[in-house]
């Protein structure tokens, strides 16, 4: 009885990742991407639409690494994760939906619909993420992580399919053609969202903690005094601050390349059918890897592997950099499917080695808030880029400094002396 009230509580948890990302495929990779240089911003010289795709993502980042942060240490200590996870959630579904009344020209309209709904999703993970070492054994984090990483993949794909289906034949739908198509499948993201939220809320139950009553200034200083002391303590452990400022450059690469990949391919003349679905495959490539990695990471979690993934990202950066056909970026998609699961799931797991076990709860929230904060600057490095040299090439290839940064600092970490031992057998 126990063990099926477990597995029905890490399900519920995992099911948010099927349902969030939807938002990831079809608003943030693919549909939206090509509908704001084609629509939204048609009316902008060439080449402004990446670079202006690319100021949206960071912006949208920026607010919720400053903003987050502190509500997160306010929703621990108030025990509130729940309350502030739903209302992130219905925000970002909500302006998803309103993604609908976005036409031709309103570029503008649509950067800032856009920024409010990616401060939902990217809000409501860092809260989803908090809940995972109390749902899961220490043993099994790592597993579970990466079955959520799978869900996530599976769920965002099958609903991108579907929307690619609509825009391919609208008529089949009763849409009149596929602009309205693509309009009409923002709403779908946005109900898909909010409906395979509701297991999450109905079988996860939040811890209560017993808290002293604050004063109304208290609730303004007692998340910059919590997010103080917690960065105190990473700093502490030079290996694990090590890692994090590594994680921070190589993950910024890995983000930016997912959210650019759709709106730099239509730039540089790829069709829309093997955009899309170049990127849906993304997303049924990366779910096994994921898994296969996630039970590397349960026995074995080396920074080898990790090189091995980042190497695997600098190839792709640099063959980004001359591609001129769909089949070349149909063989990258695979490329980066596959580097994903991987970079993803160890570093995660890596991550774990270098915590102290009685503080993981704690570490692991800032592991979350880490890694979805990381890609603020890789767009925004982006887009100046290609803005100033008048070619996204350019800015493709920027990308490759936050790969080689990072692997130059992450060959400086030292993993604990068991995981070395491990490695060697």
């Amino acid at each position: 009885m126990k063990e099926r009230k477990k597995n029905k509580i890490i399900w519920s948890w995992v099911m948010y990742d099927w349902a969030n990302s939807a938002f990831a495929t079809t608003i943030m990779a693919v549909v939206l991407p090509i509908y704001y240089n084609d629509v939204a911003a048609k009316n902008l010289r060439e080449g402004l639409a990446v670079s202006y795709w690319g100021y949206t993502q960071s912006i949208a980042m920026l607010i919720t690494a400053i903003i987050v942060p502190l509500l997160g240490a306010l929703a621990d200590y108030t025990s509130s994760k729940k309350k502030f996870m739903s209302f992130f959630i219905l925000l970002g579904s909500s302006f998803t939906a309103l993604l609908y009344f976005v036409q031709t020209g309103d570029w503008l309209l649509c950067s800032i619909i856009y920024v409010i709904a990616n401060i939902g999703f990217s809000a409501s993970l860092v809260f989803y993420d908090s809940f995972l070492p109390h749902i899961a054994p220490r043993k099994e984090l790592a597993w579970v992580s990466s079955l959520g990483f799978a869900m996530g993949y599976l769920g965002g794909g099958l609903l991108l399919v579907l929307n690619i289906l609509m825009i391919q034949f609208p008529k089949f739908f009763m849409l009149p053609n596929s602009t309205t198509a693509t309009r009409v499948s923002f709403i779908t993201v946005g109900i898909w969202w909010f409906v395979f939220s509701i297991p999450f809320f109905k079988n996860i139950k939040e811890e209560k903690n017993p808290i002293e009553k604050l004063g109304v200034g208290d609730y303004f200083s007692l998340p910059f005094k919590r997010l103080k002391k917690t960065f105190s303590e990473v700093r502490k452990y030079k290996e694990l601050f090590k890692f994090l400022l590594a994680f921070w450059l190589y993950i910024d690469g890995v983000g930016t390349i997912i959210k650019m990949a759709a709106i730099y391919g239509r730039e540089i003349g790829i069709g829309t059918i093997h955009l899309m679905g170049a990127i849906l495959l993304v997303q049924f490539v990366a779910f096994p890897f994921s898994m296969i990695f996630g039970k590397i990471a349960t026995k074995s979690t080396t920074k080898r592997t990790i090189y091995v993934t980042i190497a695997l990202y600098c190839f792709i950066t640099v063959w980004a950099y001359f591609m001129d056909n769909a089949l070349e970026f149909w063989i990258l998609a695979v490329m980066v499917a596959i580097g994903q699961g991987g970079i993803q799931a160890l570093s995660r797991s890596l991550y774990a080695t270098l915590i102290p076990k009685e503080k993981s709860a704690e570490f692991y929230s800032f592991f979350s808030i880490s890694e979805k904060f990381a890609t603020i600057f890789g767009p925004f490095i982006f887009g100046l880029v290609s803005q100033f040299t008048s070619s996204p090439r350019n800015g493709v290839f920027s990308l490759l400094g936050f790969f080689i940064a990072g692997w130059l600092i992450l060959l400086t970490v030292k993993e604990p002396i068991e995981q070395q031992k491990r490695q060697t057998v």
